[in-house]
C-alpha cells in the first residue's frame, strides 16, 4: 500500500518554533519547499496541508496538525477520513529521544515511547502508521525534566548539525515515500552514528 499522507509533527506559535518537539515540522517543511509545494490552512482538519502531485494521477497530502501536540491524532485522523485513507497508507515524523541527534530511523508499529503526539495518533488512527523517527537525544542532563527537554531548543552544535542532516533525513524520506518501508528501514537503521 503506498503512502498517501505525510504528517510531520509539531507545536503551532513562535514560542515552540526551534524547540526538539517541532522537528517533524522542520522535516516536513523541507520536503514542501523541495517540491515547490504550498501550505494551505484548513479549520475543518485543524490542520496545515499541502497537495503534492507527484505521478499522473497520484497525489500526496502533507499535514501540519494545528492542534498543539498532544492532539495531533485529531487533526491527522480528520484528513485521512476526508480522503479515506487507511492507516497503513500514513507516515508521521516526530522528533525521538531514544534516536540520537542526526540519525532517523523507520518504523512500522511499536508504542508512544512517552511522546504525546504518537500517542494521539495511536488513539485515534490504531497502531499501523509508518513512523519516521528524527533523533533529539540524549537527553542531557539525564535529571532535566523531559516536557522541559523537548520544549527545549538544541545547542548551537545540535542545530548546525540538523541543517547538515537535513538533506539526509529528505533522501530518507522519499526513500520510505517511494521504496516502501522495508527498504527505507533496511537502508536507514543501519547508519552508524557520527563519531
Amino acid at each position: 500500500m503506498s503512502i498517501s499522507l505525510v504528517a510531520g509533527l509539531g507545536n503551532p506559535g513562535r514560542d515552540y518554533a526551534n524547540t526538539r518537539h517541532n522537528l517533524g515540522w522542520v522535516v516536513i517543511e523541507a520536503l514542501a519547499l523541495k517540491h515547490g509545494l504550498t501550505w494551505q490552512t484548513k479549520p475543518s482538519f485543524e490542520a496545515e496541508i499541502a497537495r503534492w502531485d507527484f505521478a499522473p494521477g497520484c497525489t500526496r497530502w502533507l499535514v501540519k496538525p494545528l492542534t498543539f501536540m498532544n492532539e495531533s491524532g485529531r487533526s491527522v485522523a480528520a484528513v485521512a477520513r476526508f480522503y479515506k485513507l487507511a492507516a497503513p497508507e500514513i507516515v508521521a515524523i516526530y522528533d525521538d529521544l531514544n534516536i540520537e541527534v542526526g540519525l532517523v530511523k523507520v518504523a512500522e508499529n511499536g508504542g508512544a515511547g512517552g511522546h504525546n503526539g504518537v500517542a494521539s495518533l495511536l488513539e485515534k488512527l490504531g497502531p499501523d502508521f509508518l513512523r519516521f523517527r528524527v533523533g533529539i537525544g540524549p537527553k542531557e542532563p539525564a535529571a532535566m525534566d523531559l516536557k522541559d527537554f523537548v520544549l527545549g531548543k538544541f545547542t548551537t552544535d545540535q542545530s548546525i548539525l540538523i541543517q547538515q542532516k537535513l538533506t539526509h533525513y529528505i533522501e530518507g524520506l522519499e526513500l520510505l515515500l517511494t521504496r516502501g518501508a522495508s527498504f527505507a528501514m533496511n537502508q536507514l537503521n543501519r547508519r552508524e552514528p557520527n563519531p
